[in-house]
């Protein structure tokens, strides 16, 4: 079979700054992605919205991009759509929005949070787009009246490609009840019914294909939060395997098979029954970096070059460590009055000491989560890095000699758009299911093991970090009051 025969399906993934799409073959190899820029924005103090349209523009164009570099024969097999999370749309009948989606980096539902979480028993990740519904009851009863449906990022992609209104459930868990959304005093006529991950949501519809440059009629797979697919991209099935996600955000997570007694962490069922997925996700650890690029340069958003500045820095950044607290913190400390801090700042220091600190940061905020994991007893065998991380061997590197832990470099860096194929392929049979689709299309083309002679270095750098949070937490907060920029209306 020549390799313009070969069969594929498509991957997106619409992240918190970037729409990546991936079409991939039923081996896990990449044959063609796209790249769009597609940045949350900040309307208003302590608020993270979008237009959807803009989303969809976005993925229009990374879309053609992939198909472009692919080449005309390559001729997907089915779609899903994995996305960021979680994050609100309120749409009309035809999935239209009736207002810009909110973030899930947005503040202004945090006390609606807590209270359902108290109120319902249900954890935040559970409680999906409830808090956010809760809100717009109290303070945008227009728009909330006009909404025909509450969707997730994901969900409203699946719609807008199949027309298919569904709430799409991960392995292991179902939907929420009716009584559940009643209580939380919502509409479960507002909630569309439930779909499983990886089964069939519909057929790509005429409109759609035409402006991605697909066929009609592809069969459209049901998504998921774009981290949890990064576990599916990650090929995480044995006990021991981590992946440290990457993105805007960043987490950790590693795969048991019991949950250790008195463990604080997120925990999500495995793929595999019986098993367990173990960890937590940050706030801002990748988009620090990004932040920085487009403080200091060299070119204003230049990534690329602050990195290579970052490694010719020396390890520890001469003294300089970071909090990456840039939009509050979620695991393992969950303070949204969370702020970053430049500790140890001094004359000498330049622009690679900063970025070398901040690229250390997010790091130290994956030791962070995994430390009190390891020390119940679960034992990380290896841990994959995914997106920047896993497109440089470097920063692999940096990724292992700061947390400690040997990592692997997969084949593919953007596990979360390879989720997303992951999932299209076994909605359509390629795969009978989704471990088989992970052995099948998850590889690694490099191990790396921290370096023992930096091990002192990162031990004490990472205490140090540990210990900043709680030393400053009372100034940040004081802070945060007189912050009127990130004060919520």
């Amino acid at each position: 079979m020549n390799a313009g025969s070969e069969q594929a399906v498509l991957g997106i993934d619409l992240g918190s700054s970037e729409v990546k799409v991936g079409i991939f073959a039923l081996d896990g190899r990449a044959l063609g992605t796209g790249y769009t820029a597609c940045a949350m924005e900040r309307p208003a103090p302590g608020r993270s919205e979008q237009d959807p349209e803009r989303w969809w523009a976005a993925v229009v164009e990374a879309t053609r991009s992939a198909l472009e570099q692919a080449g005309p024969s390559i001729r997907p097999l089915a779609i899903a759509a994995v996305a960021q999370g979680p994050t609100t749309l309120s749409v009309d009948e035809r999935g239209r929005p009736v207002r810009p989606a909110i973030g899930w980096m947005d503040a202004r539902a945090n006390a609606e949070r807590a209270a359902l979480e108290d109120e319902l028993g249900i954890d935040a990740w559970r409680l999906g787009t409830l808090p956010h519904e809760r809100w717009l009851r109290d303070h945008e009863p227009g728009p909330y009246r006009r909404a025909r449906w509450f969707l997730t990022a994901w969900d409203w992609l699946g719609l807008r490609l199949s027309g298919a209104a569904a709430a799409s459930t991960q392995a292991g868990q179902s939907a929420l009840s009716a009584e559940a959304i009643r209580a939380a005093g919502s509409d479960p006529a507002q909630h569309p019914p439930a779909a499983p991950q990886g089964n069939l949501l519909g057929e790509l519809g005429a409109g759609a294909a035409a402006q991605l440059g697909l066929t009609a009629g592809l069969p459209v797979v049901a998504g998921t939060n774009d981290g949890l697919a990064s576990l599916l991209g990650g090929g995480m099935l044995e006990p021991g395997d981590a992946i440290d996600t990457g993105g805007t955000s960043g987490g950790f997570a590693v795969v048991w098979g019991a949950v250790p007694e008195g463990l604080s962490a997120e925990i999500w069922p495995a793929v595999v029954p019986g098993r367990w997925v173990l960890g937590g996700a940050m706030s801002s650890t990748g988009k620090a970096l990004d932040w920085l690029a487009g403080l200091l340069g060299p070119e204003p958003g230049d990534v690329t070059a602050l990195v290579r500045e970052a490694l010719a820095t020396a390890p520890g950044a001469d003294g300089l460590v970071f909090l990456p607290y840039l939009a509050g913190e979620r695991s393992p400390i969950w303070d949204d009055r969370a702020r970053g801090v430049f500790a140890g700042l001094r004359l000498e220091h330049g622009r690679g000491h900063l970025a070398r600190a901040v690229l250390e940061s997010a790091a130290l905020a994956v030791r962070h989560v995994a430390e009190p994991i390891r020390a119940r007893g679960v034992d990380v065998r290896e841990m994959r890095v995914s997106g920047r991380s896993a497109k440089s061997v470097e920063l692999a590197q940096l990724k292992a000699d700061v947390t400690g832990l040997e990592v692997a470099v997969p084949r593919v860096s953007e596990s979360a758009a390879l989720g997303a194929a992951i999932l299209a392929a076994v909605g359509v049979g390629a795969y009978p299911d989704l471990p088989a689709a992970m052995r099948g299309m998850c590889s690694v083309v490099a191990h790396l093991r921290p370096r023992e002679e930096l091990r002192p270095l990162y031990t004490e750098l990472y205490e140090i970090y540990r210990e900043l949070y709680p030393a400053t937490a009372p100034l940040v907060h004081r802070l945060a009051r007189l912050d009127t920029k990130e004060t919520p209306a």
